[in-house]
């Protein structure tokens, strides 16, 4: 387990990081152009109605309070006035703050699930080759955190375009109430907008490492939960817990850092409009001693500077998030461009129930980053309605060739038959129709027994039982308090590794696959278990061809065809018996293979005899 980090990128400068956060928001409006009008639609309404009071404070002041003051008295129509032009005021811009914030929250989750969709499709259409070079942890991270950083600057978008609109129709207001009053205000903008240039030249940098630091914090979590076991029977429980200290510590750092530039620059911000409100207060009295101004009109342009007070942090709000969502975007992004995705044909396999045949035509592989190959043209023929077993020291090749064979890796030169079709011509889904892996490594989901046998596909009671009768699993499974219906975990936590194995092979045998390749799938079972279930499998094996990665002899006795490997390539192949008297290789292989059985049998005779 590595405590290493990747290097945090430089981020380009403020100007790129605006254009192409921009470029973000396009894409997403374009992307929900319905929410998008109508959270806009929504927001012009906020800022006209925003503005109308502004003007209608005027008007009121001007047409009824001043008079009233002048007169001492108020009529009760001029108060209905005021209460009828406030209310129609307050109805519009009630209605255009529902619309913006329901819409602005309906495209930015309706974009967050679009791309956890298309992010997720990404991962599945990726062979397993880029899997094995990007951690799981990694990948979580991009699928929710980097995601939501993408698109959360929909949430104040809406609202900044508001505050725009707002502006525009606010200094056209006050250029024509006064000249000067709008030139002295309207110096409030630049200054805001120098504000903001500042406040995202300081985020950027903190916002991209923050950004980078939940991907490590998420993957070294991930790692951790993962090697549970080896954690604990390692004892490195407190190395771990350090590693993942270290990397949350310098996430929080990260965390406080932002907050500091944002508690500091949000409150200069913020000032900004209120010094200019107090500016235009100072020379709107000033003028109105003079008689240039009525009062009326310097209320109007204060209370103009002092509703734009709020809104416009909005505009601060989308810089600030702009280098996050570009951050976000990016990494989102080397996912859906990711290279590597396996390109399909049209061809169908032949029609039939019958055992289907693989073979291996001068196939060379070489694992991503490796400079060697791990497989050097071997050529194997599996024939159908045979059973061949793959022997081999560890690390000669034996797993890489069985997914070859089904096409979960693609070969760099060579070719790959499926009755006899080349497997890169096939159309989507043919393979998986016909063969099936039984790993070593099994998966279970948290469902129960029904569910990790069928996956969710319709299936009687008794073709899941007949399944588990040729895998060996169900004694155990009817001992369980909800046979088929027993929830068995996360990971199958409650069952045992034997138990795992059984049930991962009945999911197999329960489709009845004409093509199933065996990676060492009964490795965690007794050896009279695995008798058992390679008896079964030869009585249902009359629609099937199997190919077998083999370490027992139990299992090596059970091939047609046994082909040894060492070092990626193909040494001999033959029956069992033609090996053992011409390869040495294999001859010691299998002889070791024999003596760990026979220790463990000695061992096992031990301990009943004890017991």
């Amino acid at each position: 387990m590595s405590s290493t980090t990747a290097p945090v990128p430089r981020p380009a400068a403020t100007s790129a990081v605006l254009r192409r956060g921009l470029r973000v928001i396009w894409s997403g409006m374009r992307a929900q152009p319905r929410a998008t009008v109508f959270a806009v639609v929504g927001s012009v309404l906020w800022a006209s109605a925003t503005v109308g009071t502004a003007w209608a404070i005027g008007w009121v002041t001007d047409t009824v309070i001043e008079p009233a003051v002048t007169a001492g008295s108020v009529a009760a129509g001029g108060l209905w006035l005021i209460f009828g032009v406030l209310v129609a005021i307050l109805a519009v811009n009630v209605v255009g703050v529902i619309l913006r914030r329901v819409f602005a929250t309906v495209a930015g989750f309706n974009l967050q699930a679009g791309y956890r969709r298309g992010v997720t499709r990404q991962y599945l259409r990726l062979p397993l080759s880029w899997h094995h070079a990007h951690p799981s942890g990694q990948l979580l991270s991009n699928a929710h955190a980097d995601v939501e950083a993408t698109w959360q600057v929909f949430n104040p978008l809406p609202m900044a375009i508001g505050v725009i609109v707002m502006l525009i129709i606010a200094g056209t207001m006050m250029v024509f109430l006064d000249p000067v009053l709008a030139f002295i205000g309207l110096l409030v903008f630049p200054g805001l907008f120098l504000a903001n240039v500042i406040f995202q030249r300081f985020m950027s940098p903190r916002i991209t490492r923050a950004q980078q630091l939940r991907a490590e914090v998420a993957e070294v979590a991930h790692e951790s939960f993962e090697a549970g076991l080896i954690v604990k029977s390692m004892g490195r429980e407190d190395e771990e817990t350090e590693r993942f200290r270290t990397r949350t510590y310098a996430l929080r750092d990260s965390l406080i850092r932002v907050g500091r530039t944002r508690g500091t620059f949000e409150p200069v911000i913020e000032a900004i409009p209120t010094l200019g409100t107090l500016a235009v207060l100072g020379v709107g009295t000033w003028q109105v001693a003079r008689g240039e101004l009525t009062a009326a009109q310097v209320v109007q342009m204060a209370y103009l500077f002092s509703i734009l007070a709020f809104p416009v942090r909005a505009l601060g709000w989308v810089l600030a998030e702009i280098p996050r969502s570009v951050v976000g975007y990016d990494r989102v992004q080397r996912v859906l461009r990711a290279e590597g995705s396996m390109e399909y044909g049209e061809r169908t396999l032949p029609p039939g129930e019958g055992p289907a045949s693989a073979a291996l035509h001068d196939v060379v592989y070489r694992h991503e980053g490796e400079d060697h190959p791990t497989i050097h043209g071997v050529s194997l023929e599996v024939e159908a309605g045979s059973t061949t077993a793959l022997v081999g020291p560890t690390g000669s090749g034996k797993t890489t060739l069985a997914n070859l064979a089904l096409r979960l890796v693609d070969a760099e030169a060579g070719s790959v038959l499926i009755d006899g079709v080349d497997a890169r011509r096939l159309a989507h889904g043919q393979i998986p129709a016909v063969a099936t892996l039984v790993a070593q490594q099994t998966f279970m989901f948290d469902d129960t027994v029904r569910g990790n046998v069928t996956l969710g596909e319709e299936a009687t009671d008794q073709s899941i039982w007949d399944a588990l009768r040729i895998a060996q699993a169900d004694p155990f499974v009817r001992a369980l308090p909800a046979g088929l219906d027993a929830v068995i975990g996360e990971r199958g936590g409650t069952l045992s590794g034997g138990q795992r194995q059984r049930i991962a092979l009945a999911r197999a045998i329960w489709r009845h696959p004409r093509l199933l390749v065996l990676d060492d799938a009964t490795s965690a079972v007794d050896p009279s278990v695995e008798q058992a279930i390679l008896a079964g499998l030869r009585e249902a094996r009359e629609g099937m061809t199997v190919l077998v990665v083999a370490y027992r002899m139990a299992t090596i006795l059970l091939a047609d065809q046994v082909v040894y490997i060492e070092q990626g390539r193909v040494v001999d192949r033959g029956t069992h018996a033609e090996l053992i008297g011409r390869c040495t290789g294999y001859a010691n292989l299998v002889q070791a293979y024999a003596r760990e059985a026979a220790e463990r049998a000695a061992v096992a005779a031990t301990e009943e005899e004890t017991s």
